[in-house]
């Protein structure tokens, strides 16, 4: 009986720091809100396919920082900035967002249709 309960006890030591390198540690500094946006000259209008990105303050080593805005081509059609904003303590960073599937779809069907036309 007693030789199991050492190899009981010798297993849980090997095993314990397995099951504690899964454990996720995170720990972060709060900086408080950001401060009000700055007024500040838009540029001009670059021209066709180009979209406004709001100026925006983001933590940088524990502080805020300005980001003036600028003018900006999406990554892919259909894609739109989402700004980025503080929430419950939080800060979350701006993102462009948008389906991509749906230039895909677009195009398949207006494949479709000229096949369609064709006959």
């Amino acid at each position: 009986m007693t030789k199991y309960l050492k190899i009981f006890a010798i297993s849980a030591l090997l095993l314990a720091p397995a099951s504690l390198a899964n454990a996720q540690v995170s720990f972060g500094i709060r900086i408080g809100e950001p401060p009000a946006p700055r007024a500040y000259a838009v540029p001009a209008y670059p021209g066709q396919g180009y979209e406004w990105v709001e100026g925006y303050w983001h933590p940088v080593h524990g502080r805020y920082v300005w980001r003036n805005g600028y003018w900006a081509r999406p990554p892919y059609r259909g894609a739109y900035w989402s700004a980025p904003y503080y929430s419950d303590g939080r800060y979350y960073s701006g993102r462009w967002e948008g389906r991509r599937e749906a230039q895909h779809r677009n195009q398949n069907r207006q494949h479709e249709n000229s096949n369609y036309n064709r006959r």
